[in-house]
Formats: structure tokens, sequence, C-alpha cells
């Protein structure tokens, strides 16, 4: 048994001074301050005084051990979990791919062979639809009935889906109960200003990624979705919201009736598109797509997590060395598109938000854990410190400081984006289903994760 004495407790919606009280994998009581309690002779007591205590956070956008671009991400399953819960997150859900040829089911197994070994955190797969046929039509039960209950499609990329098969998913979706995001970005105009900018002998620019997927291309797309879930009847997630163009279509489509809900990521907080001006090839490490935006964007983006316009701030953790960028360093198109993050984002996101006034730390606690929990359908055996959920604690000290270095990282990646960034509010301690796996940015107990059966969401 372990006794969490004297900390302050949060939820979605308040936070109550209050003892936790696990025995096993399980919160068996939380005791609010005053109530009468009496400590286990067994348990070990673990004093919270002036700390946060947090469900575990949860990223429901990770790419571990994914081809692409002609390599494969640096972060495996391994690496990638331990570096999610020396962070504070007790699990994620991978972006499982069927490739070309393949069918639904064998996509999944792939992806569950991926994550048989080491994996450090509580895992789950979304399964990204590529090849849409009457096999994966009757599939998308299998998932769902295999607890694999959200999807993935793509509007840009080699496995970009074309709007009528989107809808036929979304319509299959409707059926079966389940949930798909979308990539939402216009491949036909990312293309055609990329012929462009090549014929202008403008591929050595690494300016060129971002110039050519402006947030027109994001915000088009985001409208077209949501046309098709409106006619679908069919609630959907966009993924990775980077511009205030697209939350605008995302507004203008709920005023119509549209379910969509929308998840951005710390990259797009915090960061902006003059990143892809710095000399020689460093702006190669911020590729990402969509791309970094504008000051303006960041500062929508954080107003419509305190509105509660955005669900969830997931990672969308895609990381490649800066070796492995240099495939690109002849051609803009080539360099590997995505950065770590799902190391950092509790401590940035705290830091950025709610130390500075941005966000409450209950608004945190929804965009981290609850909200994701709940849209992807493992509320409240996940996201939420109550009696009888998992014992995914995490112990926050608002006061702490921190200075981010990819000296001291995790992951794999070989740079960090953050590199020097100063942090208020740090991750002391972790605990998945009640063990102790983390404390001060380093992995206790590694290979504690378990695959996570997930319901349908709760929306």
């Amino acid at each position: 048994m372990i006794y969490f004495k004297g900390g302050t407790v949060v939820s979605a919606r308040k936070s109550v001074p209050a003892d936790v009280l696990v025995d096993g994998e399980k919160i068996l009581r939380v005791i609010p301050a005053g109530e009468p309690a009496e400590i286990p002779a067994e348990a070990e007591v673990i004093d919270c005084t002036g700390k946060l205590l947090f469900p575990g956070f949860i990223d429901a956008h990770t790419h571990f051990d994914l081809h692409v671009a002609g390599t494969v991400t640096c972060d495996d399953f391994a690496s990638g979990t331990a570096a999610a819960v020396a962070g504070g997150t007790t699990m994620i859900i991978d972006m499982g791919t069927q490739y070309k040829g393949e069918t639904l089911r064998e996509g999944m197994q792939n992806w569950l062979e991926k994550a048989k070994d080491g994996v450090s955190c509580d895992y789950s797969i979304h399964m990204s639809i590529s090849e849409w046929n009457e096999e994966a039509r009757k599939q998308c039960q299998d998932m769902m009935d295999e607890g694999v209950s959200t999807f993935k499609v793509y509007m840009t990329y080699d496995i970009q889906m074309t709007d009528k098969e989107i809808f036929e998913v979304l319509r299959r979706l409707r059926e079966v109960g389940g949930i798909t995001g979308c990539h939402c970005e216009n491949a036909g105009m990312i293309d055609a200003l990329r012929e462009e900018f090549l014929r202008d002998g403008k591929e050595k620019e690494v300016r060129s990624h971002y110039l050519t997927r402006p947030p027109q291309a994001e915000a088009e797309a985001i409208n077209r979705y949501c046309s098709l879930a409106q006619i679908a009847d069919c609630p959907v997630m966009d993924v990775h919201l980077t511009c205030e163009e697209g939350l605008n279509e995302i507004r203008a489509a709920r005023q119509r009736g549209v379910k969509i809900y929308a998840e951005t990521c710390p990259q797009y907080l915090t960061m902006d598109d003059s990143l892809y001006e710095l000399p020689g090839f460093e702006g190669a490490k911020y590729v990402c797509a969509p791309p970094l935006r504008k000051k303006k964007d960041i500062d929508a983006l954080w107003a419509a997590i305190a509105a509660g316009e955005i669900q969830t701030v997931c990672t969308d953790h895609c990381a490649f060395t800066t070796e492995q960028k240099k495939l690109g360093l002849d051609d803009f198109r080539k360099i590997p598109g995505g950065m770590p993050g799902v190391e950092t984002r509790g401590e940035v996101i705290f830091s950025e938000g709610v130390a500075k006034g941005r966000i409450t730390q209950e608004q945190f606690c929804a965009v981290l854990s609850e909200n994701v929990a709940r849209i992807y359908g493992c509320y409240p055996q996940k996201g939420a410190i109550l009696e009888g959920s998992d014992a995914d604690i995490v112990i926050l000290n608002p006061q702490g400081k921190k200075t981010i270095t990819a000296a001291k990282q995790v992951s794999k990646c070989d740079y960090a984006p953050y590199e020097g960034k100063e942090i208020t509010g740090t991750v002391e301690q972790v605990f998945l289903r009640g063990k102790k796996a983390a404390a001060d940015g380093a992995v206790l107990t590694p290979s504690l994760g378990r695959f996570v059966r997930r319901h349908k969401p709760e929306l």
C-alpha cells in the first residue's frame, strides 16, 4: 500500500486537498482533508505537502518505430515509452498504420508486435486506414471488439484517402461507435506550391517547408473534413491543430452542429515559424507537418484551450536525429517531418500555461489527462484519481525549477527542441498502476507497460 499524504488532488473540474490510498494497482480511497483517516500500518507514506497530484498524463498521438521518409523514427516503443513515463505520461496511444497491401488486422498485429518488449508505460494504438475496401469495412468492428476503438485518416502524404473513402469510413464508424482523427491539409495545394518552389530553385531552403504549407491548406481541409462529418453524422477529431484559420473553421462547424473535437501540440503553443529562418540547416530540427505558425496563432490556441474549444494537447512525437534530418539537405521535401515531445509535454504545458496564468491547473488536467481518457475510451480506468481507477499518479511541484537539455533526456533523439528552456513546475515522481516508475526525469522501473483495451469513446 502507498499513502499519498497532504497533497492537492486535481481533476478537470476542481482541486481538492486530499490524501490518496493506493492498494496494489488501484486507488482504494481518496480522503478529503479534514475527514478522519487511518493510515494502514503497512502503507508507505509519501509526503505530498505543497505538491499537486494529477492523474497520469495520456499522450494520444505518438509515432514510435515508424518507417517513413526513407528512414525509421529514432524512438522505438522501448525508448519512446521510457521518455514518456520520465515526463509523467503513463499511457500513450500510438498511430498504428495499415500499410498498402495490408489488412487492418495485419496492421494492428504488426504494431502490437513492435510494442511487445520493454514498454515502460501503458499503451494502445489507433489504426490508421490507408486502404478502404470491404475487408477494411468488416474489420472496423474487429478492431472495436479487440479494444482498438479509434482510427486515423490522412488527407495528405502517400497514404491519403479520397473524400469518398473518408466519408465511407465515417459512415462505418458511426455504425460501430468509433471515432477517427484526421491529418487535415490540402494535398493538391501543397503539391502545386512545392512544384513552384522547385522550379524557382528553392529546394535547398528549409524555409520552403512552411511556405509551401500555408494555414489556408490546413483550414480548407478542416472545413472539408467537417462537411463530410456533418453529412455522415459522425463525431470526429482534428489532430494537431496549428492555426487560427483552422480554429475558426472548427468554430463554424460546431455552430452547424458538427461534433468535432480538437487536439493541438506543445510545439504549436510555444514555437513560431521564425525557427525555419535559422541559418544553415538548423531550422530542419523544427520541420513538422503542419508546420509551426505565427505568434498570433500561439495566442489563439492558448485562448481556445482556456475557453474549452480545444479538448486535448498531445505531442505528435515523431523523432529523428540531426543526421536523419540531413536526408533533406538538398531537397526540403525530403526532410523527415517531426519532433520529439513526449518527454517534455507535461512540464512545458504547465510552465507555459498554468505558471504563466494562461490556463488553470484544472484545464491542464483536462487536456493532458481526463479529456484524453474520455474521448479515447479509457475513462475512468485512466485519466482520473478516483476510487477504483488505475493508480497512475503524477506528483508535480508547482514551484520546481529546471532547465531542459538534450544531455539529460531519455529519448534517443540527439537534440532537444526546447534546449536551454527554463521550466517552472516539475514532475517529481510518477506512479504507474501503483509502482514508482520514474522520479526527477529518470526511469526507475522500466518495462511496466501493458496494452490497454479501450471501449467506445465517451463523447
